[in-house]
Formats: C-alpha cells, structure tokens, sequence
C-alpha cells in the first residue's frame, strides 16, 4: 500500500513561484499531520500535461510508488497540490479560520486506484475582494503581519479561486505581489482604475480633475501598468472619484448624464489603449457599479466589445443598484436579454454602508435567495467574472463556502450544503445541529422595508442610533435626513419609534437565537467543535441580541428625554450603554490563541463607539437636570429621606461621577424595567 508521509519526495519539472508556495503548504500539512516514521514515503511527480487551463489529474502509480499530478498551468498544480492535502490527509478549505484539529499519524494510505480528475468550474474568474479589513489590518500572526494576508490567499485557492482584490488602497499594491506570487490574478477596486495610486495622493496640492492634469492622471496609470507588469493581473478600467464616490460630486461641471458617460467612455478608451500596449493580450473589465450602472442603462457609455462588464448588487445580496444614503432606485442589476459582451458580478457577503448592513456577522438574507440571485447572474450571461467582497473572511466563512461551490459545479443544495458544512468543520455527530442553526439564523433575520432583501445586519443596531442621540444633542426635534431611508416621519420622535419598532423585533427575535444556540451548546459532542461554535454562531447570536437590545434601550431613553424625564432617560442610556459593551466584550472573548486581537480594531459598526456615545450622552442629559451643581441625583440616591430635606451644608461626600450614578441607580431603579413584549 501507497503511503503519504514524511518521508515524501517530490520530483518536478515546474518551478514556478505559485507552485513552490503550493509545495510548501503541502510540506507544512504533512508535518502537521504525519509523524517521525521509518516507513518508505512514496515519490510525487509534477508533470506537464494536455489538459485545459486549471484542470488537473491526480493519479496514483502503484508500481513506481509514485503520486502523478499532471496539469496544463501553474494554477493547475496549484488546485492538484491542494487537492492532495484535501482527499489525502484530510486538511479543510478553511482549516486555518476554522481552527481545525489535526491528529498525527504515521502515513496516510494512497489507495491504488486513487484517480482525480478535475472539471472545468463554472465562472471563468472567480474570487475574493479583501475590502473593509480592519480586523485583519491589526492582526499579527506568528508576529507578522503578512501572514493573515497569506492565509487568506491559500483558502481562496482551497475553494478553486483565482482572483482577488488583494485589499483597499494601500493594502491593494502592499499585498498583491503575495497574491500573484500565489497563483491568483490581481484585479482592483473600482475606485482604483489600473490599481494605480490615486490623483489625490500623488498631488494632494490639485484640484483632482481630468480636464485640468489629464497628463497627469495618464502618467498614473502608465505607473501603474508598469509596477504590475509581472504580475497576472484583470485590469480593472474606469474612473470615478477620489474616493468611493462618484467625481461629479466634486466637479459641477459634470451635471448630466450625457457629460458624465462621455468622459467616462473616453478616458476607459485610454487605459484600455494603455494596457494593450503594454500587454497585447490583457484581460479587462469594468465596474458597472452604483451610479455609473444607471449611466450604462441610460446608454451613455460606450465600452469596448472586449472588456468584462461587472455588474453588482446592492451590498445585500441582490442584483439591483445599491442605495446611496436615501436614493434607492433599485435599478436591475444584470444585463438585458441579448446585451453584448462578456459578463460578470460583484457581490457582497459583507457590505458596509452604515446603515443596516453586515460586517462582523452573517448576512441576513438566507442562502436560497443567495443561491437564486447567482443563478439568475449565470443565466444572464455573468460567467465570466466573480468577486465577492470576503472582506474578513472569518464572520463569513459559511458563505464564502456556498459561493465557491456554486462557481465550481453552477448549482448547489442548500439543504445538503448546510449538512455538509456542519460535518466537515463541526464533526458528523454534529452536522444536523449546526445545520439546524444555520437555518435559525436566517429565519429570526429582521426586516426593516417593503423589499425582500431589506434584512438588517448589526449595523443597523449601531450606527442610527448614534445618529438619534446626536441629532437629539444638537437640540433639533426634527427628523434626520440621514435616516430618511428608514423612516419617512417628520420629527426626531417618529424616527425614534419606528427604529424602536424595528429593533424590539430584534431583540426578541435574537434572543431566541441565542437560547436556541445556548441548548445546542450543551449537545455538541467535543471540545474544539465545541469551542468553534462559540466563535461563529453563538457569538453572531450574541452580538446581534446586545446590539438590538442596547438599541431598544437607547430608544426608550430619547423618549424619555423628549419628555424632560431626564433620571429615567439616563437609567435607560446606561442600560443600553452596558449592553454595547457586552457585544464588544463577547467578541474579545473569542480571541484565544492566534485569534489574539482579532476584533481589536472592530471600527466599522463599531459597538464600543455607540457605548462610549452613550456615555457622553449619558453626561449630557444628566447636566440638564442635575446640572450645575451636580448634587441632587446623589443624594436623592444616597441620603435617607430626613437628611435629603436637610441641607444646611450642600454636599459632605466628592460629586460622584457618572457610572457610579448610573450604579446606584441599578440598585434604586427610577423606572420599572420594560418587559421584552411591551
């Protein structure tokens, strides 16, 4: 019998970078997985092929004790290196996110009818955008700051993945030699035509305006093509603004459609002329992305016939134009029956918008509607490119998983998915569990408008209601333009009780989840699978039930204050204050081992943020009653009745500060506490 085991020996007639990285993981799984042994190791020999671009055979010689992998490209030993730590010895897609526990043995038998063959996948270029990455922008592994960026790469490549936004701005040019290195092609970030360094940081003294340097802004782009000349890159064409917003915001010159798409059109028109002559054979592609989709469906650009055209969703997983703040057109987001030209998507599986998306937890909407939005992408001609906005990978594990199922066979079942994802990362005798709760998720998810996607994340249960407590600061009883796409009320107030509404449904809804996942932690057999639960759902579970319940506490402190009932509103506000401060502490909680510092710079819905709010908040409205002497709500909390009535000497004990008000008041609540149903 064959056997896999330390004393392997590679024979290879390839000796390209991605191959050597490949090589290299595959020596590190095989120390993970095998121990010191005197038995023979067989010989793994890396051949060239006649196979299709990607494919791989992997097949045993029994005779020879030998291991063939046969591929027709680099990226095709790449996927047949990885496929041996896979069906060999057992190594997971995500083994490094999920924190798989590998055991030691001697050898791992190589049956001698061993064959794999690979298929050709479903989507041409398929991959990951590592955008909003504050989490992994802190994070050290191993001491070194590369290596999360590494790991994210080889599980990109795991899932059969050959393209990646290697992350925003900086990260993008500071990371992406790594990833191409890898094996994955390079594209960029929409904002970022060419992947070159934006106008505004090359001459932060100009005014940012083709019109004025156009010489300028072509010098950055020829840069640009030449610090990728070496590497394997989708260049990415178009031009928008500095920044993630759109260039007329900036110039008003540019105040119609028409003027818009016809620069737009014309300076694609010149990166595209620039790559060829660099790179005859360059592969391009175009965001069809927010506002510059409606210019395309108004037919006011003029691509050329052979650039990719990505179309993208709305950040919730549906193929409509996103919402801008309160503009929600909810244009269709596919091309049109016989639309010329190559195809393909952006989607999101985390999405910040500082409004009701996810970041830190799951998307909301549920993995059929997913599954039905893709397919619907393929159907429509959108084969040829995918990127998924992964942007930390880890709270989106699950998905990332689905989706790269889909682009290698076109299809998947949810059901069947579900139970094999609950087996591969959680054990077998815990599939069905974790299958079970996968679907809670999605079915307690809330909704906060008329449209089938408009499910809220955490952000929802964040960012509003700092924007509540701040507009209520700034002493206006009128209603924020900022939160006109949640409510159409005319007054702070009708804000307040609508997001109050939404959010009570949260709270009930998330606290059901999180008993559901608190039964089903006593049933899981095992302590890592045990320990990974509490990572992924029970933590998303405790996330969301803090942050919607701090929300409807928050709430019922605006009213209160509305109503000058200032000791009530500041008991309230302390309340959701401490709720906040759960959400943040259940994440710290998580970061054991490597995981140390994960969610340390966790700024984007930011929960510490809304408990720090919070407690200024907390300050203000308690100035307004028990300011500027700040002695009676302490001896109304302190003193008995007869020495309140008595005050020949104002105070005898230090003010004291807030939370330790907020402590006493714990204690003597000035308000009965709110049941969940009322």
């Amino acid at each position: 019998m064959m056997e896999l085991n330390r004393n392997m020996r590679i024979e290879s007639e390839i000796h390209t970078p991605s191959v050597e990285h490949a090589l290299g993981h595959l020596r590190r799984d095989i120390g993970n997985s095998c121990k010191e042994t005197e038995h023979p190791g067989l010989c793994l020999v890396l051949e060239q092929g006649e196979l299709e671009e990607e494919r791989f055979l992997l097949q045993a010689d029994p005779a020879g004790n030998r291991l063939l992998l046969r591929a027709g490209s680099s990226l095709g030993f790449v996927y047949g290196i990885y496929e041996i730590s896979r069906s060999l010895l057992g190594i997971t897609d995500f083994w490094f996110w999920n924190d798989q526990q590998i055991s030691r043995r001697d050898g791992y038998p190589v049956p001698e009818d061993y064959r794999v063959l690979s298929e050709p996948y479903a989507v041409r270029f398929r991959g990951w955008f590592v955008n909003d990455e504050v989490l992994l922008k802190e994070w050290r592994v191993d001491h070194s700051e590369e290596k999360p960026w590494e790991m994210v790469f080889e599980a990109l490549l795991r899932l059969g993945g050959n393209l990646v936004i290697p992350g925003t701005d900086r990260n993008s040019r500071k990371y992406r030699k790594l990833a191409s290195d890898m094996g994955l092609y390079v594209t960029h970030h929409h904002a970022e035509p060419l992947g070159a360094e934006m106008f505004s940081r090359a001459y932060p003294e100009l005014e940012a305006s083709y019109d004025k340097y156009g010489e300028r802004f072509r010098q950055l782009w020829r840069d640009g093509i030449e610090q990728q000349r070496d590497l394997n890159v989708i260049w990415n064409l178009g031009f928008r603004g500095q920044g993630d917003r759109p260039f007329w915001d900036d110039d008003p010159a540019y105040d119609a459609p028409k003027k818009r798409g016809q620069l737009i059109s014309r300076l694609i028109r010149i990166q595209y002329d620039l790559v060829r002559e660099a790179r005859p054979d360059a592969v391009c592609c175009t965001n069809l992305y927010g506002e510059t989709m409606e210019l395309y469906q108004q037919g006011v650009l003029d691509l050329p016939d052979d650039v990719i055209k990505i179309w993208a969703d709305n950040g919730f997983g549906k193929m409509v134009t996103r919402r801008q703040w309160n503009h929600n057109p909810r244009i269709p987001s596919l091309p049109k029956e016989g639309d010329p030209g190559r195809g393909g998507i952006y989607y999101h599986v985390s999405f910040y918008d500082l409004q009701a998306a996810n970041h830190i937890t799951l998307l909301p909407n549920p993995p059929e509607f997913v599954k039905s939005e893709l397919l619907r992408a393929l159907e429509r001609g959108c084969g040829d490119y995918w990127l998924v906005n992964c942007s930390n990978v880890k709270p989106h594990i699950y998905y990332l998983d689905l989706i790269a199922k889909i682009w290698k066979q076109g299809s998947a079942d949810i059901e069947e998915h579900r139970m094999d994802f609950g087996r591969i990362y959680y054990g077998k005798e815990n599939a069905r569990l974790v299958a079970d709760c996968l679907r809670e998720y999605h079915t307690n998810a809330v909704s906060y408008g008329p449209n089938e996607d408009d499910h809220a994340g955490e952000q929802f249960a964040a960012h509003p209601g700092r924007l509540l407590i701040s507009r209520y600061m700034k002493h206006t009883k009128a209603a924020s333009e900022d939160l006109l796409w949640m409510s159409d009320a005319e007054s702070l107030e009708g804000q307040v009780l609508r997001y109050r509404d939404i959010c009570r449904v949260g709270r009930e809804n998330y606290r059901s989840f999180l008993d559901l996942c608190a039964r089903k932690d006593t049933e899981i057999q095992g302590g890592a699978p045990r320990r990974l639960f509490r990572d992924s759902l029970m933590l998303q579970a405790q996330l969301l039930f803090h942050c919607y319940s701090g929300a409807c506490l928050l709430c019922e402190s605006l009213l209160e204050a509305g109503r000058e009932q200032y000791k009530t509103a500041f008991y309230y506000a302390g309340l959701a204050r401490e709720e906040y401060l759960a959400a943040d502490g259940a994440m710290r909680a998580r970061e054991h081992g490597k995981w140390g510092g994960f969610y340390a710079n966790e700024c984007l819905a930011d929960v510490k943020q809304s408990a720090w709010v919070l407690a200024g908040y907390m300050s203000y409205i308690r100035n307004l009653d028990d300011g500027p002497d700040f002695h009676t709500w302490q001896r109304e909390l302190t003193y008995s009745e007869e020495d309140r009535r008595v005050m020949l000497i104002l105070m005898t004990e230090n003010h004291l500060p807030d939370p330790e008000i907020f402590r006493l008041m714990k204690k003597y609540p000035p308000v009965r506490f709110l049941r969940m149903d009322e």
